[in-house]
């Protein structure tokens, strides 16, 4: 009983700490050169992904594997969830419409990366080059060439998508950059410390309830470890910053993909997605899926009526659900 205890303290904190860590974000999106989408895809991203690596990397310290990779896929799943859900309450505002297009190039290469981890889980290919599986290795090439292209890559201007339009007035901020700054740093090592007790507990809850590693590490860790992402998105988006509230999404689930191939170097038994269950398939293949569904619906135009916006959200929220049903069969 003790365990679910720890569990569920865990995740408060984790709760606590990436609402702060989203205000100190929005301060440093307002008062640097960065803006809501730089803050959004590299520092919140990276921020709100600590707790997957600490995650990952304890499952594969304590040869649980299933845990480390259903961590990942999974939380990619619950985040294109998270943006579909807030999607679908901001609805009025169509807030997709609002961003910028430059974070289609981060879905298109998140798109990518999942679809190599898809391929991977399905060949089951185990050689290694230095001890890290060849998958991993060409996972981490794509995504450092794919952030360069994308750094590159010219900015479309999109109507209604500035976001001075879209901000809040400076005065409401009146944070300082550096203690902004300061307050960022600590909130994002508290929840990395949290990550390595959800982990701990996630594997001994994973043997308490019989539920078995994959599904656990998909769907009950991953949504705990996804929670800095889903507050800082509700966060971005009540402080009308909605480039910072997609750009985490994106960045979030990009930057997943690179703890994914790290876990494997950290993993001594070959390569670790020739490893894992085959129920993490599933949850690969649903995150190409709704990854392709949510490029639908930033590539559109701006929608006449609610419910035609919606449909990709819906789309989402249904294909979440199903997913799960799949991986908790498995």
């Amino acid at each position: 009983m003790l365990v679910f205890v720890f569990f569920i303290l865990a995740a408060i904190a984790t709760v606590f700490a990436a609402m702060k860590l989203s205000k100190f974000a929005d301060v440093i999106s307002e008062k640097t050169a960065m803006g809501g989408m730089l803050v959004g895809t590299f520092l919140l991203a990276g921020a709100t992904s600590l707790p997957e690596i600490t995650t990952s990397f304890s499952a594969v310290i304590i040869n649980n594997v299933d845990i480390a990779i259903g961590n990942m896929l999974g939380s990619n799943l619950f985040n294109l969830l998270i943006l579909a859900g807030f999607d679908l309450y901001f609805r009025r505002k169509q807030l997709f419409n609002l961003v910028n297009r430059n974070h289609i190039y981060s879905a298109v290469l998140g798109l990518f990366l999942i679809l190599m981890v898809t391929i991977a889980l399905v060949f089951k290919i185990d050689y290694t080059i230095l001890g890290i599986g060849v998958d991993a290795l060409l996972i981490l090439v794509i995504y450092i060439v794919g952030m360069i292209l994308i750094s590159r890559m010219p900015s479309p201007p999109k109507e209604g998508g500035t976001e001075k339009h879209l901000h809040k007035p400076m005065k409401e901020n009146e944070t300082s950059l550096k203690s902004a700054t300061i307050g960022f740093i600590i909130a994002a090592i508290v929840i990395m410390a949290v990550g390595t007790v959800l982990s701990i507990t996630g594997d001994q809850i994973a043997v308490i309830t019989g539920l078995g590693s994959s599904f656990v590490g998909s769907f009950l860790i991953a949504a705990t470890t996804s929670l800095p992402e889903a507050v800082s998105v509700f966060t971005a988006f009540r402080l009308k910053n909605p480039n910072m509230a997609v750009g985490s999404i994106l960045g979030s689930n990009m930057f997943n993909m690179v703890i994914l191939a790290v876990s494997d170097a950290v993993y001594q038994g070959g390569s670790i997605l020739a490893d894992v269950s085959g129920s993490n398939l599933y949850t690969a293949i649903g995150v190409s899926i709704l990854s392709a569904v949510l490029i639908w619906g930033l590539l559109r135009e701006q929608s006449k009526s609610m419910w035609t916006y919606s449909i990709p959200s819906i789309i989402t929220v249904v294909g979440y659900f199903v997913v799960s049903y799949f991986i908790f069969l498995g």
